[in-house]
């Protein structure tokens, strides 16, 4: 089986050029399922195998979204041998998904997302730089890894624009507002380590994800906000404010750099709870 999961990730690598983290998920996902099998080859797996298999994960206290991913992967994995040629039949046809709660997105208030951008001390340089962090962050909708990997070349401080590399190594281009640049331009312009990325650590290398998540937390705290905050968190606080001061979702959906309309509908239902609760507390016979 190990030829085939190797030819699977090249063709997930080269031709769907799919990101580092999701290529590991998918080569942890099928050595496991091969794994249970004993090494079976691929060609003898029927349905009831998978059956098993699905039955083995329940009793590992997963929780459905991994159960999920790890069924999307088999799923994925048997489709492409069968149309390579490699399988006649495809056992992964009928296997059925889990039922997911669709959870709504964390978000921060109007007034919660300002008192977190005006928490860091800009007397210091490296608050200048966690201010243009969460600028940056709140003001273009980004990713956290989009943010990391943002180059100096790559901001347009004449036109308003950065080109980031989304999910699969995609680029698009994003708005930024003016205070972010604003923010960005100081930090830049304090900054004596001359470096191509734009966010830098203290030892003058490339910020990591996990760095720019300690700094939101770090001045969460300052801040004094009693709620558990991620970056993406503040993405969901940027397409929130957007709907809810009259932006369409198509809109929303190319700023955030979804490929599906649906992933940005949940946003909508953000926005319902929203009007939900301000009509409950307003209406005399609600």
């Amino acid at each position: 089986m190990n030829r085939y999961i190797d030819k699977f990730i090249s063709y997930l690598q080269i031709e769907k050029n799919f990101s580092p983290h999701t290529i590991t998920n998918y080569s942890q996902d099928l050595t496991e399922f091969m794994g249970f099998m004993e090494n079976m080859a691929v060609e003898q797996i029927r349905y009831l195998h998978l059956r098993k298999y699905l039955a083995h994960l329940r009793t590992q206290q997963l929780k459905p979204r991994s159960i999920a991913r790890k069924l999307s992967s088999l799923r994925s994995f048997f489709r492409f041998l069968q149309r390579e040629g490699l399988i006649q039949e495809n056992p992964a046809v009928l296997l059925m998904t889990p039922k997911l709660d669709k959870s709504l997105p964390k978000f921060l208030s109007e007034k919660e997302m300002v008192a977190l951008i005006e928490a860091p001390d800009l007397e210091a340089r490296a608050g200048r730089r966690d201010r243009a962090i969460l600028e940056t962050l709140y003001s273009s909708g980004i990713r956290v890894s989009e943010l990391v990997g943002l180059d100096v070349d790559e901001v347009d401080f004449i036109g308003n624009i950065i080109r980031v590399k989304g999910k699969g190594k995609k680029e698009r281009l994003t708005p930024i507002g003016d205070k972010a640049l604003d923010a960005l331009k100081a930090y830049l312009d304090a900054r004596k380590i001359p470096h191509r990325a734009v966010f830098l650590n203290k030892n003058g290398t490339r910020l990591s994800s996990r760095s720019v998540r300690n700094i939101i937390n770090k001045h969460i705290l300052t801040a004094s906000l009693q709620i558990k905050v991620s970056p993406h968190v503040l993405r969901h606080s940027f397409a929130t404010h957007l709907l809810e001061r009259g932006a369409d979702l198509r809109s929303v959906q190319e700023l955030l750099g979804h490929v599906n309309l649906s992933t940005t509908q949940i946003y909508t239902h953000v926005t319902t709870e929203r009007l939900k609760s301000v009509y409950d507390q307003a209406h005399p016979r609600a």
